[in-house]
């Protein structure tokens, strides 16, 4: 594990598996309440399945990383995706990586995707526009946090769970944040795009996916049963292979340099 500053702030991040020749690095891109360690083993695993060496970091505000010093604003996606990320790959030696994103950082690969060059999008549960259903979820995710055991569950993840949580849940309920809307960049994602959505994923319906297949102009979806949020915990198995079998079909591209 090491660290990098990207963004002005200091980032932790890991790296699991082998380099294989010609195959882009995956990089993967956590949820809203994520982190590195809140992936737990499925890195590792998504490693042995693809045959690639997979990178793993915490934005700012989350794990080990630095904690928020201000509240979160609308663009915060934008300037993940656009600014942060971009630097961090540099910084690593990093060119067209294959992108592997859950929830908010499904669609902060959709962001950089249309602005960068990648190999290739796994966008897990992202979201493309503001659905009310998934507010009222985030609402009750915050009744969660001041009345259960969500902030001491956090509180294991991250350095600074108030960070992590309220950077989240505030900005997400803001009433600005209601427009929120990136359709308009997924025409420009030349990469191959797999999008994959739990069924009885609370946070956001399949309109999220039929959405990002009528923009992108090279794409694949995956709907699971069984499965909500998080299909890399529910269904791990199908994902594991989807993926595998997804980048398969990709031609190999210039990987990291590390």
């Amino acid at each position: 594990m090491g660290t990098v500053d990207a963004g002005g702030h200091r980032l932790e991040y890991a790296w699991h598996g082998r380099a294989r020749s010609g195959a882009s690095p995956l990089v993967m891109l956590h949820e809203g309440l994520g982190s590195l360690s809140l992936w737990r083993d499925f890195p590792v695993e998504l490693a042995r399945a693809t045959r690639r060496r997979v990178l793993v970091y915490s934005r700012y505000g989350y794990g080990r990383s630095d904690p928020l010093t201000g509240p979160r604003q609308v663009d915060f996606m934008h300037v993940e995706a656009l600014e942060v990320l971009p630097e961090l790959l540099r910084k690593l030696g990093i060119e067209r990586p294959v992108l592997f994103g859950h929830s908010d950082g499904g669609s902060i690969a959709l962001i950089h995707a249309a602005k960068h060059p990648v190999a290739a999008v796994i966008a897990l549960a992202p979201h493309v526009f503001v659905e009310a259903y998934g507010l009222a979820s985030i609402a009750e995710t915050r009744r969660a946090y001041l009345e259960g055991d969500l902030r001491e569950r956090l509180a294991r993840r991250h350095a600074d769970a108030d960070s992590a949580f309220w950077g989240w849940n505030d900005i997400w309920l803001a009433p600005d944040f209601v427009r929120w809307n990136v359709e308009a960049l997924l025409p420009a994602i030349a990469c191959p795009v797999l999008a994959i959505q739990g069924i009885d994923d609370r946070y956001g319906t399949m309109e999220q996916i039929d959405r990002i297949g009528r923009g992108v102009p090279d794409f694949r979806r995956l709907e699971l049963a069984d499965c909500g949020h998080s299909p890399h915990r529910d269904q791990p198995a199908a994902v594991l292979a989807a993926a595998a079998d997804f980048l398969r079909s990709i031609p190999g591209s210039t990987g990291t340099r590390r």
